[in-house]
């Protein structure tokens, strides 16, 4: 059998079937089973839980802030009197504070009241010489008043303070201009603050713990009669019927589940169409069987009431016969109902050398072509031709194709099996190529359908060949292509040309056609 070069397939009338070949399914991982309740309600009672610590913490800023506020403002009033009594006379620093003024400054039944009043020089004019000094860097302003925390007899204070400007306060005018600033300090222990800011604290969180349990119950609540769509849709899928494969009624489902409803009627149509299809399928195999079996029933019965031996010979011949077909028709619906259930899942693709394939096969059907009296041929490109598939399916495919071409071509014709490859395109072709009658336009488009027959061929079949090999190339995601013979130009039979398009891999593993 002559290697041929590579092929460039003429223009001709193609009809086309396509298939895609379903995608990889991942592997399954086993999960925990979870509660779409209880996930909603996690990521709403969380992020609560988690805030409700924050908002004490911004409470209790916000309270000490507010709390600060009117006690700063007594403070610096304390401050500012204090500093308006404090004056200079013959370079001294006086006050004019009596003794009463200074036990309404001390005043407090809450607090302790601290004063300190400094001159110029920092030495202490009256007051309490425990409060600590000023620790500021910048140049002192007169008459600005500032706050600070500090500590007086290790316990902490705000301390209001200010410079006064002696020469303001000069009961005789100086000609001296030198900067002469008296420091005026008033603290306060900070226990009315720390009452105020807890009953700010506690008038906030009491609330917020009776407000909490309520809060969940209310989300417990909201979230139950917002997911009773589910149960609904639940208990109105359980009630339908096992044969019910009808569309589920979206009329009353939220919007946000309509996407799975539509999802689910999506499959439920696909079950539906498969389902018919396999009742149609047992239907017309039970159908095509009756025949041989009650043929092989009757030769039986034919058999077992002759006497004559060469009457019960032909007779056991015929049951033969119809044994055999039998046997084809049985063999091709598994083959069938193999190819239909093969996906990459069961079994991954593996890469094939296209060539070496068709070759194996081919020399399984040799005999079969001597018997026949028919050339059956085999051209391949001086390249090897990988692809990745199933091989035992590929073996499938092209005994049909052949089998089909042997059975359409008379006595004395030819059949060739052909592989070739376009790089650029990345494509493969294998091609079976008879001179029988050919296949008419018209029929084309129905030849691939299960037990179809061509009326008139004469040729005996269960009409399953064809539906594999469609079968099988979907699984490949591959084109199969219908197309007359172009050597039989001229001839009364048109042949026919059926050529499977596959997907050519890159060329990695070098092979020796030399032997």
């Amino acid at each position: 059998m002559p290697d041929a070069h590579r092929l460039n397939p003429p223009a001709v009338d193609v009809v086309t079937s396509t298939a895609s070949a379903a995608d990889g399914a991942g592997q399954t991982e086993e999960r925990t089973q979870r509660s779409l309740f209880g996930e909603i309600l996690d990521w709403m009672l969380v992020p609560l839980l988690l805030l409700w610590p924050l908002s004490i913490a911004i409470t209790y800023l916000v309270a000490k802030s507010i709390a600060n506020e009117p006690f700063d403002r007594a403070l610096e009033d304390k401050v500012t009197v204090v500093a308006q009594q404090v004056k200079e006379a013959n370079g001294k620093v006086i006050t004019r504070l009596t003794g009463a003024a200074t036990d309404i400054l001390h005043a407090d039944d809450v607090d302790n009241i601290y004063y300190q009043i400094l001159d110029s020089r920092g030495i202490m004019v009256e007051g309490d010489p425990e409060m600590p000094l000023p620790t500021d860097t910048d140049p002192p302003q007169p008459w600005a008043t500032k706050f600070r925390y500090d500590f007086v007899r290790n316990t902490e204070v705000r301390i209001a303070y200010l410079y006064v400007d002696l020469h303001k306060t000069q009961v005789e005018p100086q000609l001296s201009i030198e900067p002469r600033l008296a420091l005026v300090q008033v603290g306060e222990t900070l226990e009315k603050r720390s009452q105020l800011v807890n009953q700010i604290i506690k008038g906030v969180i009491v609330p917020e713990f009776i407000i909490l349990p309520v809060a969940l119950i209310l989300v417990w609540f909201a979230l139950t009669r917002g997911l009773r769509p589910l149960a609904e849709l639940q208990q109105r899928i359980r009630a339908r019927r096992p044969d019910d494969l009808s569309p589920i009624d979206s009329g009353y489902v939220p919007e946000e589940i309509l996407p799975l409803v539509g999802s689910l009627n999506e499959m439920l149509e696909r079950l539906s169409q498969s389902i018919n299809i396999q009742k149609r399928f047992i239907a017309d195999a039970a159908h095509q069987m009756k025949t041989p079996l009650a043929g092989m029933r009757m030769q039986s019965e034919l058999a077992l009431r002759q006497t004559d031996q060469a009457e019960i010979h032909k007779s056991l011949e015929q049951l033969a016969k119809s044994s055999k077909s039998a046997t084809r028709m049985v063999n091709q619906l598994l083959a069938l109902a193999r190819a239909e259930n093969q996906t990459p899942a069961t079994k991954p693709m593996q890469l094939l050398e296209l060539s070496e394939l068709a070759r194996d096969t081919l020399q399984n059907w040799v005999q079969t072509s001597f018997n026949k009296k028919i050339d059956l041929g085999f051209e391949q490109p001086d390249y090897p031709v990988l692809i990745k598939g199933d091989p035992t399916m590929l073996h499938e495919l092209l005994n049909n194709l052949i089998d089909n071409a042997l059975n359409y071509t008379p006595a004395g014709g030819n059949a060739t099996v052909r592989v070739s490859a376009d790089e650029k395109n990345k494509l493969a072709f294998l091609e079976v190529e008879d001179n029988g009658p050919g296949i008419a336009p018209h029929e084309r488009e129905h030849i691939f359908e299960r037990f179809y027959r061509i009326l008139g061929s004469n040729v005996e079949g269960s009409g399953l060949g064809l539906a594999i090999v469609r079968e099988i190339a979907q699984q490949h995601d591959a084109e199969i292509d219908i197309l007359n013979n172009p050597h039989c130009k001229g001839h009364k039979s048109p042949g026919c040309v059926v050529r499977v398009t596959l997907h050519l891999e890159p060329n990695t593993v070098p092979l020796d056609y030399s032997n």
